[in-house]
């Protein structure tokens, strides 16, 4: 049977999609190429399908959220609140490693990763 190998892409709506690409660069490091999409290294990537009234996505009424992978969560982090971004407080630490959420400029809530050493 012929079935999905993995994500392909992920893919956000924007009001402004050069000014969210900008930021997503600044702020990320997301390396942008001219004809605005990126490609990242290769790894672990998670599907997962949340219930319909999971408050994991933020209160936003988003349907989809995006899990960036990073070298240095706290580095991150602190990042995204120098430049005003709404970022939770908290952080979560598990086995595989440790976890933080933020807002881009569009209401988009996303998760950063950083994997375990």
């Amino acid at each position: 049977m012929a079935r999905a190998l993995g994500i392909g892409g992920v893919f956000l709506r924007a009001r402004d999609p050069e000014r969210l690409r900008q930021w997503y660069s600044e702020q990320l490091g997301v390396d942008v190429s001219d004809d605005g999409s990126a490609m990242f290294e290769g790894g672990r990537m998670v599907w997962s399908v949340f219930p319909h009234d999971t408050e994991y996505f933020g209160p936003s009424g988003q349907q989809a959220m995006v899990n960036y992978r990073v070298d240095d969560l706290n580095a991150v982090l602190e990042r995204l609140r120098s430049a005003g971004a709404r970022v939770e407080d908290r952080t979560e630490e598990y086995d595989y490693g440790r976890f933080g959420w933020a807002t881009d400029p569009e209401g988009n809530r996303f998760e950063l990763w950083q994997p375990a050493s």
